[in-house]
């Protein structure tokens, strides 16, 4: 979800204070334009990925010394990414056959961790089995690590978009969807397609004064430079709520029932 808050800082008469203020986000991948708009106010966010296996923190994306002068432009794009491994963690990238791929910011596989304080096993529970390797914990998320030794977590195996035999980060057009400033909330799911297996369908909240003026066009040619045109979703629907779980997260699970037979019928 975008941001609100920021939206109203601009109009304020006394504008807020943030500086030295660091704020830890987790889970999905912060938006750029929620990033940038704080940062105006003095704020940092900085991005952490980690799971109640892990206690939880796995990364955090801070700026190594050797990169602090990239351009602005390339470090605010390296900022999206989930971060560098805490000290004592291992990190390595698998591919469907147990191979380990390399750190080559390409190579795309689940992600496995171990360390000192990730869990071991799930206790009296058979899936302990599947989900821990070598003693590494898979995590069931998708991403790569770079050559400077960043993960990006691309999506979550059940979320990815698996489109004639390519893989398409639903997390990556939501993040790029919700860029466009009209764009409340986006919510990306992979629905069932007759000829490439599956198809992105995007599902897009827009500000209610903005409501009629904006159209799938708008929203396709402002992201489709970050994508190549087969990535893109075949169909934008604009909506008033996306489905949330109890805790507030989008409810993937519920839209692709909804949805199931969207691209099947038309």
């Amino acid at each position: 979800m975008k941001a609100q808050l920021i939206d109203g800082f601009p109009s304020t008469p006394e504008k807020p204070k943030f500086d030295n203020l660091r704020m830890i986000s987790g889970a999905t991948e912060p938006p750029l334009a929620m990033m940038k708009g704080f940062a105006e106010f003095g704020a940092d966010i900085i991005h952490a990925y980690g799971a109640t296996e892990t206690t939880p923190l796995v990364t955090t994306n801070l700026l190594k010394p050797s990169i602090a002068e990239w351009p602005q432009a390339d470090r605010w794009e390296l900022r999206k990414k989930q971060g560098l491994p805490l000290c004592g963690l291992d990190i390595k990238i698998m591919d469907p056959q147990g191979n380990e791929m390399p750190q080559d910011g390409v190579s795309v596989g689940e992600i496995l961790v171990r360390g000192p304080w990730i869990t071991r096993s799930y206790y009296n529970d058979p899936r302990s089995k599947d989900a821990f390797v070598d003693g590494y914990w898979r995590s069931g998320d998708i991403g790569y690590i770079d050559q400077n030794g960043y993960l990006k977590v691309s999506d979550r195996f059940k979320d990815i978009i698996k489109s004639g035999g390519e893989w398409i980060s639903s997390i990556d057009l939501e993040n790029a969807i919700m860029a466009h400033p009209p764009v409340i909330e986006a919510a990306v799911i992979g629905l069932e397609h007759p000829k490439w297996q599956e198809r992105p369908l995007a599902l897009v909240k827009i500000a209610e004064d903005q409501k009629e003026s904006i159209t799938q066009e708008d929203i396709l040619q402002c992201i489709a430079p970050k994508f190549a045109k087969w990535q893109l979703p075949d169909q934008i629907l604009f909506i008033d709520e996306i489905p949330k779980t109890s805790v507030g997260k989008f409810s993937k699970k519920d839209m692709r029932s909804m949805y199931k037979n969207f691209y099947l019928e038309s």
